[in-house]
């Protein structure tokens, strides 16, 4: 798609594709940064930081090698031909965003109970997810406005769920419980909404 674009419109795709690049790994780290603090020193937590890490790490490194053409296939190609086509291929076939995801939840879910912490994170890795893709297709973020109104209503949605976790309950009876129900079908909803424009081709 850069490819195509020509003088001035050439170096506007390029610097485009880059910046969302840069927007991708960014919100990566960001979301990263934002579940691991302060460090949880339970249930695994460090093999889901590693996890998170390595995941948000080599999905910038697949994106930043997204132009990088493979090697032509031929009878008897030199072993360093080999080695970077392996590399090539391991770096582009791996659910590198996928592996990051889970680790980032895994780090939330380890600290205590902090539904708005929780809300902001979810729209951060929904916006992650979001931004990888348009990356890895090359398309502009005005790509995204057919779908403005149900991402609108997913944010909605999570607010409301993150809204009745933090209503305070009485006790452990039906009204804790009917809260804990509202907040957990909120954020499924929101969930549930956006999550299919983030898995769709753009």
């Amino acid at each position: 798609m850069i490819g195509r674009a020509t003088g001035p419109g050439r170096l506007r795709a390029v610097a485009g594709a880059v910046g969302m690049r840069a927007a991708a790994v960014l919100l990566g780290d960001g979301c990263l940064i934002w579940a691991a603090l302060p460090a949880a020193h339970r249930g695994w937590a460090g093999f889901a930081l590693t996890l998170a890490i390595a995941g948000v790490a080599a999905g910038g490194l697949r994106l930043a090698l997204a132009a990088v053409p493979v090697p032509d296939e031929s009878y008897w190609p030199s072993p360093g031909v080999r080695a970077w086509r392996a590399f090539l291929d391991m770096v582009r076939q791996v659910p590198w965003e996928e592996g990051a995801v889970i680790g980032i939840a895994w780090l939330e879910v380890l600290h205590p109970s902090r539904p708005w912490h929780t809300a902001v994170l979810g729209a951060g890795l929904i916006a992650y997810l979001l931004v990888v893709h348009l990356a890895e297709s090359d398309a502009p973020l005005a790509t995204l406005r057919p779908q403005a109104m149900v991402l609108g209503l997913g944010a909605v949605l999570l607010a409301l769920g993150a809204g009745a976790g933090m209503l305070p309950a009485a006790g452990p009876g039906a009204g804790s419980a009917l809260l804990r129900l509202v907040a957990a079908g909120a954020l499924i909803a929101a969930a549930g909404l956006v999550l299919p424009y983030v898995a769709r081709d753009v």
